[in-house]
């Protein structure tokens, strides 16, 4: 009886391709998805969120629920560490007490998105949408913690206040500015008690901004625009302001003052409410 040949190679890659996409058919079939899909549909999103059990689970920790309409959803208390919401539809969604660490909250919609207390620590937050559509509201970030967040955001009339931003880099990034100057707008924004310390405001607007009481020992302010903004019993230990607009600026019982660095080479101090 003649041996048998083994097989060529041409062959061996045609069997293993045949077996490659019925495995993908399969996978395709069983989760219903199209490929290049988030991780999960809106319903499964929807049932896992309605079991009792699921603050205690991690099952939707990591996963990639980009581009997914998610409105007005109750993800309070829910293990979200690393989820993505790129681009997601997030309106009018309670994320209070929600650890949100290290997430991808890039381009979200977020108009009347509650954060209380939310645990946003190194999650990214660039080009968050915060107005359009019926829902006027802004979102809610009081007491939430977004140490080391990295923010390029419209975040005007936004509440951050007694939120923990050290660390945080809301800043400009003059490397990466090839399309004109992204900044964070802090405009009219409630900072009243918020941790800034050590955070990077570089070039951020703060116009009439409530920053009563707000902690920015260490904060880079260079060349920020402050004006109008209220740092009523503020720590300033060691800030840059250097460069910065403080044109109408409250600084009336700041803490620090005398070791504010640039404060000589800020713009309009003469207006500056001392």
């Amino acid at each position: 009886m003649p041996a048998t040949l083994p097989e060529s190679p041409v062959i061996q890659n045609r069997a293993m391709n045949r077996m490659h996409a019925v495995f993908v058919l399969a996978v395709l079939a069983t989760s219903a998805r199209p490929a290049l899909a988030a991780d999960l549909t809106v319903e499964q999103v929807q049932q896992i969120l309605s079991t009792p059990e699921r603050e205690g689970t991690a099952v939707l920790a990591g996963k990639d629920l980009s581009r997914l309409d998610l409105s007005r959803q109750d993800f309070q208390r829910a293990n979200l560490v690393r989820t993505s919401f790129f681009a997601s539809k997030l309106v009018q969604c309670n994320f209070s007490g929600a650890n949100l660490s290290g997430a991808n909250l890039n381009g979200a919609w977020l108009m009347g998105t509650n954060f209380l207390g939310a645990d946003l620590s190194r999650a990214t937050l660039m080009s968050i949408v915060i107005v359009g559509g019926e829902v006027t509201a802004r979102p809610s970030f009081r007491n939430a913690n977004l140490s080391g967040a990295r923010i390029i955001a419209e975040l005007d009339g936004a509440d951050l206040s007694h939120a923990n931003l050290s660390g945080a880099r809301l800043g400009v990034d003059i490397k990466n500015q090839g399309m004109g100057q992204m900044r964070t707008n802090l405009t009219k924004a409630n900072l009243e008690g918020a941790d800034l310390s050590n955070a990077d405001l570089n070039r951020s607007l703060l116009r009439f901004a409530n920053l009563k009481g707000a902690n920015l020992r260490g904060a880079d302010l260079f060349r920020a625009d402050l004006s109008g903004a209220d740092l009523t019993g503020a720590d300033l230990t060691g800030a840059n302001l250097e460069a910065a607009d403080i044109g109408g600026t409250m600084f009336k019982d700041v803490r620090g003052l005398d070791a504010v660095k640039g404060l000589d080479r800020a713009e309009h101090r003469d207006s500056a409410k001392f």
